[in-house]
């Protein structure tokens, strides 16, 4: 963790102050947060299912997800509105460091014929989206204790103004683009 954030007020600050030609030290974009989401489609009528799936996503993040609810009714999803859908985690600081870290160097490695990520996946306002297949990937997760494998959506939030510059941050912090 405390080798990220060195690397980036080290390396990275330096190498997008050159790149872009900042002014000023405070124009350079940073990792603003990590938002984690993990829905629970299949299983919304089975409380145990729910509460397994969210104490992982505890586990794996390391701080207390947040449950929740559907907003509206939608009779075609068998959905009513104040339903449990999913649980998401606001990761900052340090812990977002933490989990950068480990994502990069830990987990993605560990994804089967893994090529890099996706380099399109952009907001168009320097925001970065990836999706998860399944949680295994994670050291914290224990194979035998898992009932159903479960994907999740990792969203990088930045103060980057377009998807260059945060594409260049991303990959200076060591996001495994594909080539």
């Amino acid at each position: 963790m405390v080798r990220l954030k060195e690397k980036y007020q080290n390396e990275t600050v330096p190498a997008l102050m050159s790149e872009f030609s900042y002014g000023n030290i405070m124009q350079v974009p940073k990792l603003e947060k990590i938002v984690i989401n993990m829905r629970f489609g299949d299983c919304k009528d089975n409380p145990k299912q729910m509460e397994a799936a969210a104490a992982e996503l505890g586990r794996i993040t390391g701080q207390r997800p947040i449950i929740l609810q559907a907003k509206k009714s939608v009779s075609n999803f068998k959905l009513r509105k104040g339903m449990t859908i999913g649980a998401k985690v606001t990761l900052r600081s340090d812990k977002m460091y933490e989990f950068v870290d480990k994502l990069f160097n830990v987990a993605l490695p560990r994804v089967r014929d893994f090529r890099g990520t996706n380099a399109n996946s952009f907001d168009g306002r320097g925001n970065y989206t990836m999706g998860v297949k399944e949680q295994l990937i994670f050291p914290e997760i224990n194979y035998d204790e898992i009932e159903k494998l479960r994907g999740m959506d990792i969203i990088f939030v930045t103060t980057a103004k377009t998807d260059k510059e945060s594409y260049e941050l991303l990959k200076l912090l060591g996001m495994p683009f594909s080539k």
